[in-house]
C-alpha cells in the first residue's frame, strides 16, 4: 500500500502521530533536541484532545521560537512550516491535511539534504514509485510507512514503536546536518 493510501485510511491518532513523527525527525534543523517534542508525544498517549494537544503544541512552539532568520536555507524553512502548520485543535480534517503536508515536506527535506540524486518526484515516491530513489529519501519513506502501519495495526500501543522510528530518523538527519555543516564551513 502506498504512503498516500496509508494516510487516507489513518485514524485521528495515526494522522497526528504521522505528522508529529515527520516533524520529530526534522527537529535538528530547528535546533531542537531529543526531548523537544516529548509533550506532543505525551498528548498522543493520553488521546488526541484539544486541551492537551494545544497546550503541548504551544510549549513546543515556544521552545523552538526565535531562531527564524532571513536567508535560512530551504530545509529549515520547510521544517518551520511543518511546525507552524500544526493544528492548534486536533480535528480529523486538520490532522489529515497536516500529516499529508508534513509527509511531503519531510521527504523534500531529505531529498534536499541527500548528496545522492533522486530521480523521481516526492509525489511519485509517496504513490509507491521508488525506482532511482536516493538512500536518504528511501529511508524516510520507509519510516513514514512504518509509523502509519504500526499505528494502524496496534493503535495506541504502537506509539512507542512510532517514537523509536522517529528517534532513529532524527539521529540520521542530525548526522547528515552535521556533515553538511562541516562541508560548508
Amino acid at each position: 500500500m502506498s504512503l498516500v493510501d496509508l494516510i487516507s485510511q489513518a485514524d485521528d491518532r495515526g494522522l497526528a502521530a504521522s505528522g508529529l513523527a515527520c516533524l520529530d525527525r526534522c527537529v535538528p534543523l530547528l535546533g531542537g533536541d531529543d526531548e523537544t517534542l516529548r509533550p506532543l508525544w505525551g498528548s498522543l498517549a493520553e488521546g488526541v484532545g484539544d486541551d492537551v494537544w494545544g497546550t503541548a503544541l504551544e510549549q513546543v512552539r515556544g521552545k523552538l521560537a526565535g531562531s527564524e532568520e532571513p536567508g535560512t536555507d530551504e530545509p529549515v524553512q520547510l521544517a518551520r512550516r511543518m511546525l507552524s502548520a500544526a493544528p492548534d485543535a486536533p480535528s480529523a480534517e486538520g490532522m489529515r491535511l497536516w500529516a499529508d503536508a508534513c509527509s511531503v515536506a519531510s521527504l523534500q527535506i531529505h531529498r534536499l539534504l541527500d548528496p545522492a540524486e533522486d530521480a523521481g518526484s516526492v509525489d511519485a515516491r509517496r504513490e509507491g514509485r521508488t525506482d532511482g530513489m536516493s538512500p536518504l529519501v528511501a529511508a524516510e519513506l520507509r519510516r513514514q510507512v512504518t509509523v502509519l502501519e504500526v499505528l494502524a495495526g496496534h493503535g495506541p500501543t504502537g506509539l512507542r514503536r512510532a517514537l523509536e522510528v522517529s528517534t532513529e530518523g532524527r539521529r540520521v538527519l542530525r548526522a547528515v546536518v552535521s556533515r553538511r555543516a562541516r562541508g560548508l564551513g
